[in-house]
């Protein structure tokens, strides 16, 4: 884990750095690697102590900060802060998890070269990879989108069973292409 610390408004401690670091270990078990982490420590007034963390890692970003009169209280407190967020990230994780009971339809993906599309003659393919369009419903296609860091996703509607692509637009909003009944 990589750490970094900041201090504003008071005077850099090791003590108070490496608590911080210490805590900062009980994250790790919710979380893949690489992890950084940004701690801010700052006081305000004389009496008021803030703490601020930002953690980054594979697919997840999370940010807590706690105020109390007491600086290691409120490292404490934020850290359970971020420990109840990754919990519940955890847990939203599994209960999203794709169902693997079969219903998917595979679906054929394929790469062809690029000067063969340009030419006239047949297209060449590169490589072709049998894949399985999974059942889901439109927000958890969001959700897996949005953990594997892609533009678009195809899945198989839960609903209708037809294939559908969740593509994400350039104004952040989402669209979806469905096929139509006719």
């Amino acid at each position: 884990m990589q750490i970094t610390t900041t201090f504003r408004h008071m005077e850099q401690s090791e003590a108070l750095k490496s608590y911080a670091e210490e805590k900062l270990d009980r994250v790790k078990k919710y979380i893949d690697e690489p992890i950084t982490a940004q701690v801010f420590f700052s006081v305000e007034k004389k009496i008021r102590h803030i703490v601020e963390i930002v953690i980054t890692a594979k697919g997840i970003s999370t940010k807590a900060s706690e105020a109390t009169s007491d600086m290691y209280a409120a490292v404490d407190a934020v850290i359970d802060k971020i420990e109840r967020q990754l919990k519940r990230y955890k847990e939203k994780i599994k209960a999203h998890k794709p169902s693997t009971d079969g219903n998917g339809r595979q679906i054929s993906k394929k790469i062809f070269e690029a000067e063969s599309i340009d030419s006239s003659s047949e297209p060449v393919v590169i490589s072709t990879k049998i894949e399985t369009a999974k059942p889901m419903s439109i927000e958890e296609a969001v959700m897996q989108m949005d953990l594997l860091h892609k533009d678009f996703i195809v899945f198989t509607d839960a609903g209708s069973s037809n294939i559908n692509v969740l593509y994400r637009r350039k104004d952040g909003n989402y669209g979806i292409i469905e096929p139509q009944q006719s």
